[in-house]
């Protein structure tokens, strides 16, 4: 694929009217009530081609159907599509054992940033994602896609943010590789808000 832009003319203008730029996704990891966290406003510009030597070959698109995680334990099948509710916030998964995919971003494996995001924890006990933050760089991530192919990924770094104060770009901006986000709750819980202070996110970049 050359770019994301010939594939996505309805995801990208999906996200142009978003305009809602702080970001504190998964505002509801701890359990159910507290309202989904705002997603983020589309690139201005199409996303660039990859350049040489930039990782793995992009590939086609194609809608992620199961995550795996070895180092962690995470083998998560039936990936749920998360898009945009009426109030310009990201959708949740509805339960903690469920992954979803963000339907404004590429499909894993694709030339851009993927987004997956699944909870830390819910109603006291522990979510699909509450070891993301002990990943470590050149662990493996793999994502079934449903066309038969795979997607692996390799861990570059892991990251925790302040909600208030969330790299937007850096997360959802247009990258020149295949590359994924993994996005969860972290550090310290906010009881009255139901809700974690920080954001974990894992970036990582397409090997094979």
């Amino acid at each position: 694929m050359a770019n994301r832009t010939h594939h996505h003319p309805r995801r990208t203008a999906r996200l142009a009217g978003v305009v809602a730029m702080s970001l504190a996704l998964l505002a509801g990891c701890a359990g159910p009530g507290s309202a989904p966290a705002p997603a983020p406003a589309a690139p201005a510009a199409p996303a660039p081609a990859p350049a040489p030597g930039s990782g793995a070959a992009v590939l086609p698109a194609s809608h992620p159907t199961r995550l795996q995680i070895p180092s962690i334990d995470v083998d998560a099948r039936g990936v749920i599509d998360l898009g945009l509710q009426a109030d310009r916030t990201m959708e949740v998964p509805a339960d903690g054992t469920t992954v979803g995919w963000y339907t404004g971003s590429p499909t894993p494996g694709e030339l851009g940033p993927a987004v997956l995001a699944a909870h830390v924890d819910w109603n006291h006990e522990k979510g699909v994602f509450y070891d993301i933050h002990r990943l470590e760089p050149g662990d493996p991530i793999t994502v079934e896609r449903a066309d038969g192919s795979s997607a692996v990924f390799e861990v570059q770094r892991v990251e925790q943010y302040p909600k208030d104060d969330f790299p937007t770009q850096a997360v959802y901006g247009d990258v020149q590789r295949a590359e994924l986000r993994l996005i969860t709750c972290g550090g310290e819980l906010d009881r009255a808000a139901r809700s974690y202070r920080d954001n974990i996110v894992v970036y990582a970049a397409l090997v094979a």
